[in-house]
């Protein structure tokens, strides 16, 4: 009948539309195991379609509740045919609307769905554009890193550029300024040259008419020989008739000679190292401070050095000047050795002279600071210098164009330094009171002493009989020899009246070993005490002013040994 009818076609309505909402939840619910994080507007329309399913639900229901209505209305009141098949297209009518909502639904869920995949695809596309625009970064990052690096090396040869120029400029004023200087001196040197001339013409006149004279001295000393042998013939042989004897045979004649030439040369200096007792000459050696003094290694010259820009070179035995070295800065080192002199100073560099020529072969360009010291090495071929930059640097000068050949660093500066007499072993005193020793050959330190001195050690010398001792000079105002292979001060010396308070004051062991000599900074005085106990044994007033530079050398043909200089520019050459 047309109640079961409505009925059948109302469960298979509600069947259908359930099995519709169990499959659309079955897809939502894969859709959102899969696509739940990047899909969140999805997932918030799929809640809104699960309202509207709910909506529809009811809605379902609620037609069930009123068909069921109208099958009881239909069974009590007896409607006819015709209200129920009304009924039927009604419901019919509403189940296709409720179809077409549906099918609407659906096609909005699946455009839903394809946005959401092209979404997805697009976040891939855009997950794996991100990716490498990161290795595009990373690439630029490294690329960047590395330009960086070039730069900061272009920098740093940039730098070195500049420091290199600069040294350039400084040399290039340096040459011009010894270039007027030699020019001026060469003018000077002129007319000096024509004047020597003019002397040496007459002094070989007068030589010969002396020769002259001594040949014809001679030729008459011969013959009164001649004639005194003869004489003492005939005395012997009288005295041989009268039955006497000669006065002396040939071995007594023998013997009072080599006496005579023993004791003339002990007159001579050959006797050893001489203690100063007074001053044989005093000179004004330079216009400013005086700051060290160096002997040769004969003995029959000296150099000094000053604030007034010169090296002098003085004959030891009249004191007369025999060169004058110009610099352009204050130099506060030198040494002489070999026909040559060097003296480094406040502008950096290390000037070489010919002594001779007097003309400078070398410019030492490298060091950072000024030069504290120089030392020649025996050859003549190398020179040490220490600066103020912490490094002590070795110069080979043996050929036209220099070259450095060895950087010793560290961390005190350098005061004073000394060479070996095997001329590859050096010590070196330092700022911080310590003691270095160094190999020259390979730039390594071979031994490092602290604290010897408190403030500092101004001086330092190796002993010229004992190889393994050290004589130092400190700021604590005392001396000290040192045993370099145990370290232990073998002697101290000092004074109360002695001070040292320059950072270039020198001392110096005697050549024999048995005296040590300095000059005190506050009053000159020259100071001498023995090296084995310390002991005094002179002290000479001399200097006007306090004095920082004294040399001990070995005794030249007048044999004289020590000499100082003064911050007055005075020389003085101890007797």
């Amino acid at each position: 009948n047309n109640g079961d009818l409505g009925s059948i076609y109302s469960t298979s309505t509600l069947s259908l539309n359930i099995m519709l909402l169990q499959e659309l939840h079955q897809l939502i619910l894969e859709r959102n195991a899969v696509e739940t994080d990047p899909f969140v507007t999805v997932h918030e329309a799929n809640a809104t379609l699960l309202k509207q399913v709910d909506s529809w639900q009811n809605k379902c229901d609620a037609l069930e509740r009123e068909n069921a209505a109208l099958d009881a209305s239909t069974a009590g009141t007896g409607l006819t045919t015709g209200a129920a098949l009304r009924n039927e297209t009604r419901l019919r009518d509403k189940l296709e609307q409720l179809q077409e909502e549906l099918n609407e639904k659906l096609k909005v869920h699946q455009k839903d769905t394809t946005q959401a995949l092209d979404t997805a695809n697009s976040l891939a596309q855009v997950k794996d554009s991100h990716a490498s625009l990161e290795q595009k970064i990373k690439k630029l990052e490294q690329g960047m890193e590395t330009k960086n690096k070039s730069m900061e090396h272009l920098e740093r040869q940039l730098q070195d550029a500049k420091t290199t120029t600069r040294l350039a400029e400084q040399q290039y004023m340096g040459l011009k300024e010894t270039i007027r200087s030699l020019q001026s001196e060469n003018d000077v040197l002129k007319k000096e040259n024509n004047a020597l001339i003019d002397r040496i013409v007459g002094g070989k006149e007068r030589t010969n008419d002396e020769v002259n004279a001594l040949n014809e001295m001679v030729d008459q000393l011969k013959k009164e020989v001649e004639m005194l042998r003869t004489l003492k013939v005939q005395d012997d042989k009288r005295r041989e008739w009268f039955g006497g004897k000669a006065k002396k045979d040939d071995k007594d004649l023998k013997a009072e000679q080599d006496k005579k030439v023993k004791s003339a040369r002990t007159l001579f200096g050959t006797m050893g190292s001489v203690a100063p007792s007074g001053i044989q000459h005093l000179v004004k050696a330079h216009t400013g401070d005086a700051t060290c003094v160096r002997y040769d290694a004969s003995g029959d010259l000296l150099a000094t050095c000053g604030t007034d820009s010169t090296v002098k070179i003085w004959e030891s035995n009249t004191g007369n000047l025999r060169a004058t070295l110009r610099g352009s800065h204050a130099i506060t080192a030198c040494d002489i050795g070999g026909g040559l002199a060097v003296g480094g100073g406040s502008d950096k560099m290390c000037r070489v002279w010919n002594i001779k020529t007097e003309r400078m072969i070398h410019q030492l360009v490298g060091h950072a600071n000024k030069i504290t010291c120089v030392r020649l090495f025996g050859n003549e071929r190398a020179v040490l210098t220490g600066s103020a930059d912490r490094s002590l640097k070795v110069w080979d000068i043996s050929r036209k164009t220099y070259r450095q050949t060895t950087t010793l660093r560290h961390s005190s500066t350098c005061y004073s330094v000394d060479v070996a007499s095997d001329s590859f072993t050096t010590v070196s005193g330092h700022m911080d009171g310590g003691l270095r020793f160094w190999d020259v050959r390979t730039g390594e330190r071979t031994a490092d002493m602290e604290g010897l001195h408190d403030g500092g050690i101004t001086s330092v010398q190796f002993s010229p009989t004992v190889a393994t001792q050290v004589l130092t000079s400190g700021k604590d105002n005392c001396l000290k020899l040192i045993d370099m292979r145990t370290g232990a001060t073998l002697s101290t010396m000092t004074d109360p009246a002695f001070c040292t308070t320059y950072n270039w004051s020198s001392a110096a062991v005697s050549p024999d070993g048995q005296y040590a000599a300095s000059v005190s900074s506050n009053d000159g005085q020259l100071f001498v005490w023995h090296t084995l106990d310390g002991s005094l044994v002179r002290k000479l007033k001399g200097h006007e002013a306090g004095a920082g530079g004294l040399a001990w050398g070995p005794g030249g043909t007048s044999g004289q040994q020590v000499s100082s200089v003064d911050k007055t520019g005075t020389l003085i050459l101890w007797a």
